[in-house]
């Protein structure tokens, strides 16, 4: 099943999540699945050798999360070359637990566009704040340097290109509302992950890691 990923901000850099809307029911398989090619790619992309992965899950302990999310924690646990590391939760996406977040496309996609109306909606009330009155105008002059630093850091221009893992060739997606800094950011993921030959590299992965499993 091909995956959508997509890179996301996170207090140790970024985080790459996965499926944000490709898919919306997914089995354990495909969630496994998922985790293999979200690791080859930030393997290959991001040079880490062994990136950590989570399932997203409605807690950490063992029992919680439906029966398909603790299946595809069970054949993730039996692959040593995959480096799971157990049951993530929302918070977790960014503290920067882990390197990559496996969820179903539902659950991502919901995941995703709740994030983006909260940096709106944050972003609308700074801005109200700042020029409420000539003392916050100064306060926002005097934090200007600041504010926009903390701005670029969040900039989603700097984080436009996902990748639709599991075809033969690379396929980004951009945002429909994506400015020309944000497309040229979607073209250098494409270039990268052609550079890398990321669709070679993700076949061969899965069929390797699938022999370790009983989804051979």
């Amino acid at each position: 099943r091909p995956a959508i990923l997509f890179p996301l901000p996170s207090m140790q850099g970024s985080v790459h999540v996965l499926d944000l809307g490709a898919n919306v029911d997914c089995h354990a398989d495909h969630l496994f699945q998922f985790a293999i090619m979200g690791s080859v790619l930030v393997s290959a992309i991001e040079n880490k050798e062994n990136p950590k992965v989570g399932l997203l899950n409605v807690g950490k302990e063992a029992i919680k999360g439906t029966e398909q999310v603790k299946r595809a924690a069970q054949l993730l646990a039996a692959v040593p070359s995959i480096n799971y590391v157990g049951f993530v939760e929302g918070n977790d996406i960014y503290k920067g637990t882990v390197d990559i977040v496996v969820c179903d496309g539902f659950v991502g996609n919901v995941a995703l566009k709740v994030s983006e109306g909260l940096a709106c909606m944050m972003l609308h009330y700074a801005k109200q704040e700042f020029t409420k009155n000539w003392y916050t105008k100064i306060a926002a002059f005097i934090a200007k340097p600041m504010l926009k630093a903390l701005f670029k850091r969040f900039d989603t221009n700097r984080y436009n290109g996902g990748s639709l893992l599991g075809l033969q060739g690379v396929v980004i997606k951009s945002h429909g509302n994506a400015t020309p800094m944000a497309f040229a950011e979607a073209i250098r993921v494409a270039i990268r992950e052609v550079e890398k030959n990321v669709p070679a590299t993700i076949c061969k992965a899965v069929a390797v890691k699938l022999e370790d499993c009983d989804l051979a």
